[in-house]
């Protein structure tokens, strides 16, 4: 079989093992109909994860994925005679029924710190108060807290670019506690005060860095290269594994991002683009509900975008059923089963197939060797097929990382090569509300002059009317004492009001149009 044929309309995948020469594609009709590729660790599902994006990106199919630990790289880079692994990949293709040519396929780097790939942001308003809590792990108080921030965000036109934005929203809003508590609820200081600490966390583990414009323009994730391959678009994650929250909580705000922006187009031909997510399991744990059922809505929905997503975890049960039951492509390498836990999830993996009477499933995803995995791949009216022992095909691209420098090669040679490397700072709440508050001082600094000036015009007026006085007519004790009495009680009402003007300025300068007028 040659790669060519394959990609009419299918992927090839691999052959059979144990003498069950039977050839397993995937069929791309059904490639947005998502997967998932399960096994332990060191079993072949980085290789599995590669043949499937060589796959799609040779059928014209963009593809999206994170690189975990540093191997897929090598997408860019031809495979080699010279490997060591050179004779193990022409044994398993002479076994398969391939014919193997090695070659490279079109990459774009990216990585949030902006080391190994194009730097990658997003904007904490796209972003939105569901995930950011997520990713800053707020109790519900907290959580209530911040959505009254986004809602003034938006009600005062406060653009929420950077997390200065949000931390001097935030100030504002601990600084003005009281009134907004009486329009949206308790907002205590407390609660505002947590979350800054939350946010200064996140800045120290470098995740102030995902935060910012120019924010990632999703059609750059979806382009063809000159020959009509897809571009496989590679996010670093090594050092992103480091927060694995911030991870997961990234991928995620990207799957959110596709499924609002992407127009309907039913079930294509060929998905638009596929999107693997790595180490799925850090999206489930200790995960709301609230947000389970966001991803189980987008996992549901995406689909009719023509979006396919594959799971990659060690074990399916790291998946919840409700999400589990919508990955119609699996690939499953093999799995231990040393504890009563590991026995009983094996046996739940194997409930997920259909029987094939030449074997027991349990069994030959416990025994499947490195390399070879139990294969289900949906079939004509999108029918789950009967479960296969597959050997997986060898990659035609380099197998294992590329080197600094051909990386930087690759980056510079980029269809995004300039467009991201630069920050941009514009105009946003933190250069807006600082406006407001200069401007509030200037007021209440005028104003303050203002009444020191009067009130010395006002003294001066009551010396000279007291001297005049008493040069033309003597004063009466009672008559003094009563004119100073009324005289001191209207300065003291006078420079009251004097005060109460400077403090109506710093009001209506800092909070706007909420608690005064523009």
């Amino acid at each position: 079989m040659t790669d060519q044929a394959a990609q009419a309309d299918s992927i090839f995948v691999g052959g059979g093992g144990e003498g069950y020469a039977v050839p397993q594609r995937l069929l791309l009709k059904y490639g947005n109909r998502h997967g998932l590729i399960a096994g332990a660790t060191g079993t072949g599902k980085t290789v599995t994860l590669q043949i499937l994006a060589e796959g799609f990106s040779a059928a014209g199919v963009p593809v999206f994925m994170a690189d975990v630990k540093g191997d897929l790289a090598g997408l860019a880079a031809s495979g080699s005679a010279e490997a060591k692994l050179h004779e193990a990949f022409t044994k398993r293709s002479a076994q398969i029924g391939l014919d193997l040519q090695y070659r490279g396929f079109p990459v774009i780097f990216w990585d949030l710190f902006g080391e190994k790939g194009h730097p990658v942001r997003a904007t904490v308003d796209e972003m939105g108060p569901l995930l950011l809590s997520r990713l800053l792990e707020l109790s519900e108080p907290q959580e209530g807290v911040l959505n009254v921030a986004f809602r003034l965000s938006d009600e005062e036109e406060l653009p929420l670019l950077d997390l200065k934005d949000l931390q001097a929203l935030l100030t504002f809003v601990a600084e003005n506690a009281e009134a907004i508590s009486g329009r949206y609820g308790l907002v205590s200081k407390e609660s505002v005060g947590a979350i800054q600490r939350r946010l200064l966390v996140l800045e120290n583990e470098g995740g102030a860095a995902l935060f910012g414009e120019p924010a990632l323009d999703l059609a750059d994730l979806m382009t063809v290269d000159s020959s009509g391959a897809g571009r496989i678009s590679i996010l670093a994650a090594d050092r992103l594994m480091n927060s694995p929250r911030l991870y997961a909580t990234f991928l995620l705000w990207l799957l959110s991002e596709l499924f609002e922006a992407l127009p309907e187009v039913g079930d294509p031909d060929k998905p638009k683009l596929v999107f693997f997510f790595d180490e799925a399991h850090l999206l489930f744990t200790d995960a709301p509900k609230a947000l389970i059922s966001k991803v189980e809505q987008v996992a549901r929905l995406i689909r009719s975008k023509g979006v396919g997503v594959y799971f990659i975890t060690q074990n399916p049960a790291d998946v919840p059923d409700t999400i589990l039951g919508q990955l119609g492509n699996r690939v499953q390498h093999a799995l231990r089963s040393f504890t009563a836990k590991d026995q009983k999830d094996l046996a739940k993996a194997a409930e997920t197939y259909r029987p094939n009477p030449r074997f027991k499933i349990d069994e030959a995803i416990r025994d499947v060797g490195t390399g070879e995995a139990v294969t289900s791949l949906l079939e004509a009216k999108g029918i789950p097929g009967i479960a296969e022992r597959t050997l997986v095909r060898p990659p035609s691209s380099q197998l294992g990382p590329l080197d600094a420098a051909a990386r930087a090669a690759v980056m510079a040679g980029s269809p995004v090569a300039g467009k991201y490397e630069k920050v941009l700072d514009r105009e946003s709440a933190y250069e807006k509300l600082r406006a407001r508050s200069e401007a509030a001082a200037r007021d209440a600094a005028e104003a303050e002059s203002r009444q020191a000036e009067e009130k010395r015009e006002f003294e001066r007026a009551r010396r000279y009317d007291a001297d005049g006085y008493a040069a033309d007519k003597p004063k009466k004790t009672s008559t003094s004492s009563r004119s100073d009495s009324i005289g001191t009680a209207f300065a003291k009402s006078f420079a009251r009001q004097l005060g109460t003007k400077s403090g109506q300025a710093l009001v209506r300068g800092i909070l706007g149009s909420i608690f005064g007028k523009r």
